[in-house]
């Protein structure tokens, strides 16, 4: 079974008004995400459009055994795949060494923070894993797709001055400075697939110009996310920026010059002769 799932347009300070075409006006208002999802429905992973015209917080977001703590149904494990880039496009992940939690705490109320973080230079075609507890910002001038663990928990390190809840406390507990964090190089499956990112909460395959048998069940669903071009599952035009979950086997076809995204939660491989 193919269910489309509804958006919702978040605006956000550092948002953007001159969203990319496709993804509609932005109504006056930055337009900093769209969430794409079921009404009701708690699944595990959530998609999500992000449009910036500013630096982000410096946040981090707690691991599954910390947000259980604090009585959450699950931590937040999140991929980043960068659709366009302006010249200025940046963004930071990890820090650049280890910092010890009091300097951390430190460097957060004095803005130093900034300096800390691992900025890069961001292109089209960058794919990154962030685990849970790497401490991160999106640059400017970015149109970036994010799956995620379905998990609205963000805790907040510096905001430039931005008047919005700082969550220094659960954020410091929740950070490991230890973490160094590459840029995925995509791995090739077969002629058809590759894998766009893994980590151990969820895998992103990348399908291209062929045709295969997805392998997804009502246990273990897969979200379906067209890129490009020509793309087709059990008979359904899947179109972008939509986004579709499977919970069934489902017959897919991606056209020549066509691109889908398949992601699921997990390492499991999600297709079948």
């Amino acid at each position: 079974m193919l269910t489309k799932l509804q958006q919702h347009r978040v605006s956000k300070p550092w948002g953007r008004t001159d969203v990319p075409e496709g993804f509609g006006p932005s109504d006056g208002d930055p337009l900093g995400e769209i969430w794409f999802q079921r009404e009701d429905a708690d699944d595990p992973l959530l998609i999500k459009y992000l449009f910036t015209s500013e630096r982000l917080s410096v946040q981090v977001h707690p691991d599954d055994a910390a947000a259980q703590t604090a009585g959450l149904a699950r931590g937040k494990d999140e991929a980043w795949i960068v659709l366009s880039a302006r010249s200025n496009g940046e963004l930071g992940i990890g820090l650049r060494s280890p910092v010890s939690p009091g300097e951390l705490r430190a460097a957060a109320m004095d803005g130093s923070i900034v300096d800390l973080v691992d900025w890069r230079r961001a292109d089209a075609g960058d794919a990154y894993y962030s685990p849970a507890g790497t401490v991160h910002a999106l640059g400017p001038g970015l149109t970036v797709l994010e799956i995620q663990q379905n998990s609205d928990v963000t805790y907040r390190l510096y905001d430039y001055g931005r008047p919005r809840e700082l969550h220094l406390d659960k954020g410091i507990d929740a950070a490991r400075s230890d973490l160094v964090i590459e840029k995925v190089r995509e791995r090739e499956i077969d002629q058809l697939r590759s894998i766009a990112v893994a980590g151990p909460k969820f895998t992103v395959e990348r399908w291209r110009s062929g045709a295969g048998t997805l392998d997804a069940t009502d246990a273990e669903p897969a979200w379906l996310i067209p890129i490009k071009g020509t793309i087709a599952a059990d008979g359904q035009a899947l179109v972008a920026p939509d986004v579709w979950i499977a919970e069934g086997r489902a017959a897919v076809e991606v056209g020549p010059d066509s691109e889908l995204l398949v992601a699921y939660e997990g390492t499991r491989l999600r297709a079948v002769a």
